[in-house]
This record gives structure tokens, C-alpha cells and sequence, in this order.
């Protein structure tokens, strides 16, 4: 369930909001004349949620890298050049 609060409780209730921010793990949406103005979140929650669109881009990098035709190599060959260099050192 959505946190909606006016954006004056950024002010009044401070506390209040970063309460729920870092406790409920989800963003608090803030209103202005009834509109939908700013989202506050945890520091902890925005990075997650920066870390999930990296993730995103970088498998639809990869499912467009493997859609192009460019060389691939299976799981198992990859683990056994892997343990190969491991083992080299």
C-alpha cells in the first residue's frame, strides 16, 4: 500500500516520513493542491533500486549482444577455462 502524505508533512512530521522510509523499506509519495509532487526514499531503497535498472541494462546488453550473433561459449567450457587460469596461478 502506497505511503501518501501532503507535502507540508515533509516539514511538520519529518521524522515521521523518514520513519516509515527506512522501516517500511518503501517510498513516501508527497502531494501539492492534491497532485502528485515528489517521492522521498530511503538512501538504502534508491540504491537497490539504481543497482536493479544497472542489472536490467546490462542483461538487455547482453540478450542483444546474444540476438547479433556474436561468438558464445557454454557454461561448462567457461567453467573449465576459468578453473584452467585459476589453476595457473
Amino acid at each position: 500500500m502506497p505511503f501518501i502524505r501532503p507535502i507540508s508533512d515533509l516539514r511538520n512530521k519529518f521524522n515521521k516520513i523518514a520513519s516509515i522510509c527506512h522501516n517500511e523499506q518503501e517510498p513516501v509519495f508527497l502531494t501539492k493542491n492534491g497532485q502528485g509532487d515528489l517521492v522521498v526514499m530511503s538512501l538504502s531503497l534508491y540504491q537497490k533500486q539504481q543497482n536493479l535498472l544497472d542489472l536490467y541494462q546490462k542483461l538487455g546488453e547482453a540478450e542483444a549482444e546474444s540476438r547479433s550473433g556474436a561468438p558464445t561459449i557454454t557454461h561448462q567450457d567457461f567453467m573449465k577455462q576459468l578453473r584452467e587460469r585459476f589453476n595457473e596461478q
